[in-house]
C-alpha cells in the first residue's frame, strides 16, 4: 500500500476560539492527511504565549511572531523588543510575520508602513524569513522591498495567500520570494491565481490553508483546517498538469528550505 504524500501547511491559525472544542480531532485529521509540519502565523504579540503553548502540544508545529497590517493598533514602542525576545527565546520561531500592507480593508498606508519597516529590519537582524500579507498593495510592497535591495535590507520570505497577477508575482519572484497558494486557488473565478499557479517555478511555491479562513472548494464557507491543504495541493497539481505527489513533494521541499523546517 502506498504511503500518504508528505504535506506542509505553511500558514495556519488554530489559536482561534473556533478550534477550542475539537483541536485533538483536527490534529488527527491533519496527520491522516499527511501533514507532517505546520507553520502557525501570528497576527499580534498577545497571541504569542498561546501559540507557543500549541507548539508544546503539537511537536510538528513551528510559528512566526509579528504584527499584521490590519492590527496596527497593537503596535507599541516596545513591540520590536517583544518580537525579538520571543524569536530569540524559542528555536521554533522560524519567521517574522505575518506582516505587510492591506489597502483593501484599511487605507492607513503611512501607519501600516511604520509597522512594516521595523519588522523587515528585525527579520534581517535575526536572519529570518518574512511572511508577507499583501492585499491591493503589490506596487507599494514591491517599491518598499526593492528600495532595500541596494544595502542588503530586503529579507527573504513568502507572499502568503497569493491573490495577485502573474506580473505582480514576477516582481516578487525577482526579489527571491516564494509564492504560497491557499484555498482561493480552488475558487472557480480566481483566474489570475490560477494563472500564477500554472506559471510559478517548481522550486518557488508553497501551499497553505490560512485556516480557519478560506476553506477550499467543496468546503467553501465552512471552517477551514490544516488537513484541507491537501485540496489546495490537488488543485495546484491539476492547474500545473502534474500529479498530486509532485506538488506535495515540491511544496514540502520548498517550505523546508525557506523556513528551515525539520
Amino acid at each position: 500500500m502506498s504511503s500518504t504524500p508528505t504535506l506542509i501547511d505553511s500558514h495556519c491559525h488554530i489559536v482561534f476560539r473556533n478550534f477550542e472544542d475539537d483541536l485533538d480531532e483536527v490534529a488527527a485529521r491533519w496527520r491522516d492527511a499527511g501533514v507532517k509540519s505546520l507553520l502557525h502565523a501570528c497576527v499580534e504579540p498577545s497571541e504569542i504565549l498561546a501559540i507557543r503553548a500549541l507548539a508544546d502540544r503539537f511537536p510538528e508545529m513551528r510559528y512566526s511572531v509579528g504584527v499584521h497590517p490590519l492590527d496596527t493598533e497593537h503596535w507599541r514602542d516596545d513591540t520590536v523588543a517583544v518580537l525579538r525576545r520571543a524569536a530569540l527565546g524559542d528555536a521554533r520561531v522560524v519567521a517574522i510575520g505575518e506582516l505587510g500592507l492591506d489597502l483593501f480593508r484599511d487605507k492607513n498606508y503611512e501607519e501600516q508602513l511604520k509597522v512594516l519597516r521595523p519588522q523587515l529590519d528585525l527579520a534581517i537582524e535575526l536572519d529570518l524569513p518574512v511572511i508577507i500579507h499583501c492585499r491591493d498593495a503589490a506596487e507599494p510592497m514591491l517599491d518598499e522591498l526593492r528600495s532595500r535591495v541596494p544595502d542588503g535590507r530586503c529579507p527573504r520570505g513568502v507572499m502568503h495567500c497569493w491573490g495577485g497577477t502573474p506580473a505582480e508575482m514576477d516582481g516578487f519572484l525577482e526579489l527571491g520570494f516564494y509564492i504560497s497558494f491557499s484555498g482561493t486557488v480552488t475558487f472557480p473565478k480566481a483566474t489570475p491565481t490560477h494563472d500564477c499557479a500554472r506559471q510559478v517555478p517548481e522550486d518557488r511555491f508553497l501551499v497553505e490553508t490560512d485556516c480557519p479562513f478560506l476553506a477550499p472548494v467543496p468546503r467553501r464557507g465552512k471552517r477551514n483546517e490544516p488537513a484541507f491543504v491537501a485540496a489546495v495541493a490537488s488543485r495546484v497539481a491539476e492547474l500545473r498538469g502534474v500529479d498530486f505527489d509532485t506538488v506535495a513533494s515540491s511544496s514540502t521541499a520548498n517550505a523546508r528550505r525557506l523556513f528551515g523546517l525539520p
